[in-house]
């Protein structure tokens, strides 16, 4: 079976460079360049992605080897219809590593025809370094990159007005696009770059808030030899996906005249705010995601759909999603449980085996932005803590003990900082008599996760000591069905 590559594609066809994309992930893949690619069929949009890798290891090496080339297995319902559909997507024209290219990735600034950078860099991607420096080669942090990126488009073209770029970022943070604004704006004054160069920047770049929603498992690994026998390449790349589809981007309808992702027929709204669609989506959706992946994986289940159709567990994740995460949302209840309904029936989706291990990367930033708003709004109107989601975050902090499941090596994946910290508190506490409720002070005390103490919130300093000693005494399963046979704080 021959390698894919654009020599054995030859329908694969090559369009102008007009998008750079930070992150080669699985996500971006099988949602923004399968939107790209729909453009490109359906409304003319001709581009090519221009793939940037944000972080020193990744993946694009193995792109590259493809030309950029891979194929997308999209399975679901669609109107009553099964649908089990695969693609090739050929709008990726290549990837650069700015850890051993860097002047190769800023001469993308210099091509006068690039017009978006898209990104999706994890929760912890949107952050400020105050290390980063302008002559680094890069900087850490994605905002840095991007600074240096724009200044040195600004230098190239002397400032002209119309070289600005469209910034769309696709992390899951609420006001993403002022959040990396904000970023881009504190390296200016850290670098003390031109004024002018921060006048073009807020003048003739724009960067907008997003919402993006389409689960994806990623690669398939237990259905690949059938899906390579369909495709009749070698593909590394293959990424799984539902049907369902979504970008709500705040921004007024210029952009969607540059950007026709509505006029390709696809599920993409240019709305004046994203702040009822993030709440919703964030809530129901990603919320019980981040707290079910622990949980189900420490109790013996691998996949999203096992875990919402298991006797124990998908009692656990209805709790969480209806229970404890629906009553902190401002919506009305019927809109609400219509929405929570449809998502738990995509997490049932019959053809997507989504396992969870690929849900549990940075799961603490995770757990910041999509549970623990709901955690303390529960708390604030009920008057006690959310207990699904408590165990929630306990099922993550034993996780994040490493060891094995079975004869699986458990392996989480975070910044490196957070995966020393937590790994030396339980080498050091493991095996004394106080070992979870020290645990919990230590995952509660981390500021540098949490921006605050969160000690201080009544009770939950017990209560993830209590679900700590549990799962370590007892196994995560038998902590659940306890949890789930007290009907107490409802």
């Amino acid at each position: 079976m021959n390698r894919l590559n654009r020599k054995n594609a030859a329908a694969a066809k090559v369009r102008p460079e007009r998008i750079i994309q930070f992150g080669e992930g699985n996500f971006l893949r099988a949602f923004v360049d399968w939107i790209v690619f729909n453009m490109n069929e359906k409304a003319n949009f001709n581009s090519s992605v221009v793939v940037v890798q944000p972080i020193e290891t990744g993946m694009v090496d193995v792109l590259n080897e493809q030309d950029g080339l891979y194929h997308l297995n999209l399975q679901g319902v669609d109107n009553g219809q099964l649908v089990d559909s695969i693609q090739l997507i050929d709008v990726i024209s290549r990837g650069l590593n700015p850890y051993v290219q860097f002047e190769e990735y800023l001469k993308l600034a210099e091509n006068s025809e690039m017009r978006f950078v898209i990104s999706n860099t994890t929760e912890a991607g949107i952050a400020f370094c105050a290390e980063d420096k302008l002559d680094d080669k890069p900087a850490k942090s994605y905002p840095g990159k991007l600074t240096q990126l724009l200044y040195h488009r600004f230098k190239t073209f002397g400032g002209a007005p119309d070289k600005g770029l469209i910034i769309l970022p696709c992390e899951l943070i609420f006001h993403n696009g002022v959040e990396l604004k904000n970023c881009v704006e504190q390296y200016i004054k850290l670098w003390k770059l031109d004024a002018a160069f921060k006048s073009w920047f807020n003048s003739s770049c724009s960067v907008y808030s997003t919402l993006v929603d389409r689960i994806v498992p990623g690669y398939p690994k237990d259905t690949i030899g059938e899906i390579l026998e369909r495709i009749g390449y070698d593909d590394r790349l293959v990424v799984k996906g539902e049907i369902f589809h979504l970008w709500v981007i705040e921004a007024p309808a210029s952009v969607a005249d540059e950007f026709p992702a509505d006029k390709a027929g696809l599920n993409v709204l240019f709305v004046p705010s994203e702040k009822p669609y993030h709440e919703r989506k964030v809530t129901l959706l990603n919320g019980p995601h981040t707290v079910l992946s622990p949980v189900a994986y420490l109790s013996g289940v691998d996949t999203v759909r096992e875990a919402c159709e298991h006797e124990v567990i998908g009692r656990f994740v209805r709790r969480a999603m209806y229970d404890e995460l629906l009553p902190t949302l401002d919506l009305p209840k019927a809109e609400l449980e219509a929405f929570a309904d449809a998502v738990f029936e995509r997490f049932r989706n019959p053809f997507v085996n989504h396992f969870v291990t690929s849900i549990m990367l940075n799961s603490f930033p995770k757990f910041k932005t999509r549970d623990l708003p709901g955690l303390k709004i529960y708390f604030e109107r009920k008057g006690h803590l959310p207990k699904a989601l408590v165990l929630g975050l306990a099922a993550i902090g034993v996780y994040y003990r490493g060891g094995k499941r079975g004869n699986d090596v458990i392996t989480p994946v975070d910044e490196k900082s957070t995966l020393e910290l937590y790994a030396s508190l339980w080498q050091l506490l493991e095996g004394e008599a106080d070992c979870a409720n020290r645990m919990a002070v230590g995952i509660l005390g981390a500021r540098a996760i949490w921006d605050e103490d969160l000690s201080k919130i009544p009770g939950l300093t017990d209560l993830l000591a209590h679900y700590l000693d549990s799962i370590l005494k007892n196994g995560m399963l038998e902590t659940v069905r306890q949890l789930l046979d007290s009907q107490e704080d409802l």
